[in-house]
């Protein structure tokens, strides 16, 4: 195949440009506030869990410190009925089974407040505990914030860029016929991105590969028209004065 000299130069702007925009769309794929999201996402799935397990407990507590209450209302309504009753009996058996259920409760009345005591502490505690991680959960929510809205302007910025890059490709590519874009497209599918690579000194730049003996020759005799590839790579090899290999 050939091709003008210009055109095949053209290939390497294509090619730079073709290489920008795989940058770009690396770059979009893999913002690096996106591993610290995924990061954040963890840690705000352990605190979530550890929220959910103190909410039980909190609750818990709760109830606990709400049966004692009750039992302790239950308590005192029957020592003030009791109390009553004692002041208005006039038997003395009545009086001496009043006094002692009256003391019986007096007792249970208080090993309730004791045992209330003891669980108002484990409430406050839990409700502590569940605060301070409330706190936590509310720290890692704004950093995710944070960086949702960083990640978000970085790929503002690189969708623009993409776009200012997508113009100049276009541009560019219309200075190569269709053949030879073609023919560049399918060498670049092949190559892993790269379809056409310049010839410095000659090493051809897609592989690194040294041209010597029959491939330097083969190429110190081919016109300057002519569409050549790398032996090693089989890229477009594009010759130009850097590549210290006079034309025909």
């Amino acid at each position: 195949m050939k091709a003008p000299e210009a055109e095949q130069k053209n290939l390497l702007r294509l090619q730079a440009v073709d290489t920008r925009l795989q940058q770009i769309a690396h770059q979009l794929k893999n913002l690096p506030q996106q591993a610290a999201l995924a990061e954040l996402g963890k840690t705000l799935d352990e605190v979530r869990r550890r929220f959910a397990i103190a909410t039980g407990e909190v609750d818990d507590a709760r109830t606990e410190l709400g049966r004692l209450e009750s039992d302790a209302a239950v308590v005192e309504a029957r020592i003030k009925r009791d109390s009553e009753r004692l002041q208005a009996s006039a038997s003395v058996k009545d009086i001496q089974a009043l006094e002692a259920e009256l003391a019986s409760l007096a007792k249970r009345k208080n090993d309730l407040e004791e045992i209330e005591l003891t669980v108002m502490e484990r409430v406050e505690e839990k409700e502590a505990a569940l605060a301070a991680i409330l706190a936590e959960r509310d720290a890692v929510v704004d950093q995710v914030s944070v960086l949702e809205q960083e990640r978000d302007r970085a790929a503002v910025e690189l969708a623009a860029q993409q776009a200012d890059t997508e113009r100049d490709r276009a541009a560019v590519a219309k200075t190569v016929s269709e053949e030879l874009l073609a023919l560049y497209e399918k060498r670049r599918t092949l190559g892993g991105g790269i379809g056409a690579a310049l010839l410095r000194a000659r090493t051809c730049h897609g592989c690194n590969m040294t041209l010597t003996g029959a491939d330097l020759e083969a190429v110190r005799q081919a016109a300057w028209d002519d569409v050549l590839f790398c032996p090693e790579c089989d890229r477009i090899l594009i010759r130009t004065d850097e590549s210290g290999i006079p034309l025909s």
